[in-house]
């Protein structure tokens, strides 16, 4: 390996490693021996939770600074009955929705004396159920989970298992736990009725799994806003870009009189407009479309993406609120269901039909170009 100043192996002289080994190397009950009491006197007088005379403070003081003990943090917060940690588990820290929340429950956290372990999924069932039992092994005051697919029993189950458990973003069907979710109807309703007062009248969506909780809510409110016109064309795969490019030619290949896509994340936004793009598909012109997410600079998409935007931080830290201040001992609370209102941002990518919403007719050029697990 070439050794440069980034690279260079640190060394530890012979003097500091003794001295680091002898500091590893004393337990509480060296403490408790050099001091001449308890080691049971010595714990409770570390906690804080004993008072003593003046000369046996003394006689630990200096048995502790003569040994050099440092007292195991993570141990003296069980001792204490709390770990002073929150699991966050989300499907995919790359996504700047869960990276942006995953943000805002730290800062939370933080400022209630409290860590967050984060762990990601890609919304792997296995992988949830390990996490989770690792969150447990490690005795977490709390787990925030989030998924983006249809979850198990096992996921239930072990959830109920945790003594404060908030559920984010998603249903998890069976779990006697709050859930904190956005209004994704409402999101819907609120996309659907500008769309239909720009004109349009055969949308289609594009989003996330069809037995998602989201999902269903999403359609709901956007066939309510379109003035309950039941003209939507529904596609439906993951939460990602390559998922956006493939369903975005499979609109384009059925496209039946769609004048407009409400898309359901910014992730899968972004697929769709690079086949938009490649097929020369201009937006509004041709194709309007509506966000939902506005957690990327869709300010500065040519055009501005118009976007339902939801308090991404604002669920981030009434998250951490939920997990700390609920009120656990009732168990109404834990069926409990908050929706934190979203609200639309009215930018460049909605226009009025053209009249170009034809089906088109033979193979799309596309499939020439690109092939559909891209």
């Amino acid at each position: 390996m070439r050794v440069n100043a980034f690279t260079k192996p640190f060394y530890l002289s012979p003097e500091a490693s003794v001295a680091i080994r002898e500091r590893q190397r004393h337990s509480l009950k060296d403490v408790a021996r050099k001091a001449d009491v308890s080691v049971a006197t010595v714990s409770r007088y570390l906690n804080g939770t004993l008072d003593l005379p003046a000369r046996t403070r003394a006689r630990i003081d200096g048995a502790v600074a003569s040994l050099g003990y440092r007292p195991n943090p993570h141990a003296r917060r069980l001792s204490l009955g709390r770990s002073d940690t929150i699991a966050l588990v989300v499907p995919d820290i790359a996504n700047p929705f869960f990276a942006r929340l995953s943000a805002a429950m730290e800062r939370a956290a933080a400022a209630r004396g409290q860590m967050v372990t984060l762990h990601a999924t890609r919304s792997c069932h296995d992988r949830e159920v390990a996490v989770l039992e690792l969150a447990a092994e490690n005795l977490v005051d709390g787990v925030v989970f989030l998924t983006h697919h249809a979850t198990g029993p096992e996921i239930a189950e072990r959830l109920n298992h945790f003594p404060r458990a908030v559920v984010l973003d998603e249903d998890v069907p069976g779990v006697t736990a709050p859930r904190l979710m956005c209004d994704n109807e409402l999101g819907g309703f609120l996309a659907g009725r500008h769309l239909y007062g720009a004109g349009h009248r055969k949308v289609a969506y594009i989003g996330g799994g069809g037995e998602l909780f989201s999902t269903a809510a999403r359609l709901n409110g956007l066939r309510r806003g379109m003035d309950g016109l039941d003209a939507t064309r529904c596609y439906v795969g993951e939460h990602a870009a390559r998922s956006g490019r493939s369903l975005a030619r499979r609109f384009l290949d059925e496209r039946d009189g769609e004048t407009a896509i409400f898309v359901g994340s910014d992730e899968l936004l972004l697929g769709v407009l690079e086949v938009f793009r490649d097929a020369g598909i201009l937006v509004p012109h041709d194709v309007s479309l509506v966000s939902f997410d506005d957690v990327r600079s869709l300010h500065l998409f040519d055009p501005p993406i118009t976007a339902v935007a939801q308090p991404v931080d604002t669920l981030g830290r009434r998250a951490v609120e939920l997990l700390l201040d609920g009120a656990w001992d009732d168990p109404e609370f834990r069926r409990t269901t908050e929706l934190l209102p979203v609200h639309l941002i009215d930018r460049g990518s909605v226009g009025p039909p053209t009249g170009s919403g034809q089906k088109e007719t033979g193979p799309s050029p596309l499939h020439s170009q690109h092939g559909d697990t891209s």
